[in-house]
């Protein structure tokens, strides 16, 4: 029923042709929404994909709402005669244009007389024959919590001749509970009195649904970005912590010929937001020697740098006891077995002798050191050694390398060297090794480290890394 202020005011009907286009446009736009709904892919820890699928049921239930809108309008149009003299067929309606959202009603101040429409009636899931509720058992129907408001705006209605506007819920007599929409105005006779009062009222109960989900997946989302937010800062705090807080570059022993100058440097990954469990470390240790270790534990976020505090802590404390590689690297094994959250690691650890020039070091799953003397570089024979937290009570094989003056060792993660298609870690080595002559050519440990940041860009990497040179004195 058309809005009015006055009962012998009527409406001008729209041109057929434009509701037909209307309605055309309109099933078009729902066809491709619904397409678009159907192609997003939404897992249970996926929260903005469950925010999009939201956005897009909310998107279908108010174009199937403007659908039986101009359905309806067009309904109350004249029929169109076709050019051969028959009426014009309506095309069939979609299934979700079946459901009933919108009836009308109008209550008559001076004869009681009440009049619904057919969908009115369903929307309530009131029989026809049970005749329409006058307005004063109309609030029978509704929440009791509801019911002050519906009296509100009738009493502002026919008191006051102000609009209605504003939301119930009611409980059909089948039980279920719907959410109706109330629009309407009071009816006006040739003296400016109230003589009735209209209202639409429409079913927006799945349209407020489809609200709630959409608030609850995007509040959901939010959440997620928060927790993911703070935890990444936690994770860079963690990491900054436990990683040693040198930069540039160390030299130890300060007194011995054979001293190694070391530098080392962390590359975070291309997107920044991975932050890893990768670690390096140069310590002097109490009787003259140093240790070098670089490695990683697989995971990302806090749980990922809580583990490598745990590690890292474990790997000093026991080289600082005379612990030689061969037998840390199986404690350590030990521990990542029982911790509490498992997870799976690969390391090299590095003892070096200045007095000897002498490098002890083993290996847990973990690219070899390479090293790189006169302009060539080759990687050093790896012992045995599987990924920590592997296998239980594996044992770990320890090798020894002589090195010279003016050798350079390079230790690095997995993550610093391009993986995936066509790339291969042997593929990463090469490169690294076809750095020689460059390395020869520097004139300290951070220049080698330099070097390597430059081939290897930060930017191009999907996971972060750690890269640690010493260079041996002479």
């Amino acid at each position: 029923m058309p809005s009015h202020l006055y009962a012998d005011r009527s409406a001008q009907p729209p041109e057929p042709g434009s509701v037909d286009a209307l309605i055309s446009q309109t099933r078009r736009l729902r066809g491709e929404v619904d397409a678009v709904r159907r192609d997003t892919v939404v897992d249970d820890d996926d929260a903005q994909g469950r925010w999009q699928r939201a956005l897009c049921d909310l998107a279908v239930h108010h174009l199937d709402d403007l659908g039986q809108h101009l359905g309806q309008l067009k309904e109350g149009l004249p029929p169109t005669p076709e050019d051969t003299g028959l009426p014009a067929v309506p095309p069939e309606a979609a299934p979700e244009d079946r459901q009933t959202r919108v009836g009308s009603a109008e209550w008559n101040l001076l004869t009681d007389e009440v009049t619904w429409s057919d969908e009115l009636f369903q929307i309530f899931g009131r029989s026809p024959e049970a005749g329409a509720l006058p307005l004063d058992e109309l609030g029978s129907t509704l929440f009791s919590e509801d019911q002050p408001l519906l009296t509100a705006m009738v009493t502002d209605c026919l008191v006051d001749g102000k609009p209605i506007d504003g939301e119930f819920r009611i409980v059909r007599t089948d039980g279920r509970v719907r959410t109706l929409h109330m629009r309407g105005e009071p009816v006006l006779d040739a003296d400016g009195c109230t003589a009735s009062m209209w209202a639409l009222l429409r079913d927006v109960s799945e349209l407020r649904r489809s609200q709630r989900a959409e608030r609850e997946s995007r509040d959901s989302l939010l959440r997620q970005r928060e927790i993911a937010q703070t935890e990444h800062r936690l994770a860079v705090e963690l990491q900054e912590a436990v990683l040693p807080p040198w930069r540039g570059s160390l030299r130890f022993p300060h007194d011995n010929a054979g001293a190694m100058d070391v530098a080392a440097h962390y590359l975070p990954s291309a997107t920044s937001t991975l932050i890893g469990g990768d670690w390096y470390d140069a310590l002097e240790l109490g009787d003259g020697r140093s240790l070098l270790t670089v490695g990683d534990l697989t995971g990302h976020g806090v749980s990922a740098t809580s583990g490598m505090a745990m590690l890292l802590g474990a790997l000093r404390g026991m080289a600082m006891a005379g612990i030689e590689p061969g037998p840390l690297m199986g404690w350590l094994n030990q521990l990542l077995e029982t911790s509490a959250q498992p997870a799976l690691g690969s390391a090299v650890c590095c003892r070096y002798d200045p007095d000897r020039r002498l490098l002890s070091w083993a290996q847990a799953g973990h690219p070899a050191p390479l090293l790189f003397r006169r302009g060539q570089g080759r990687a050093l024979q790896p012992p045995e050694g599987v990924l920590l937290g592997a296998t239980s009570g594996a044992v770990y094989g320890q090798a020894e390398e002589l090195l010279e003056p003016g050798d350079v060792l390079v230790l690095h993660t997995d993550g610093l060297t391009p993986r995936g298609v066509g790339f291969s870690r042997a593929d990463g080595t090469e490169r690294l090794l076809a750095l020689a002559p460059r390395f020869s050519a520097a004139r300290s440990a951070r220049d080698c480290v330099r070097l390597v940041t430059q081939e290897f860009g930060e930017g191009r990497r999907e996971d972060d890394a750690c890269v640690l040179v010493a260079r041996i004195g002479g």
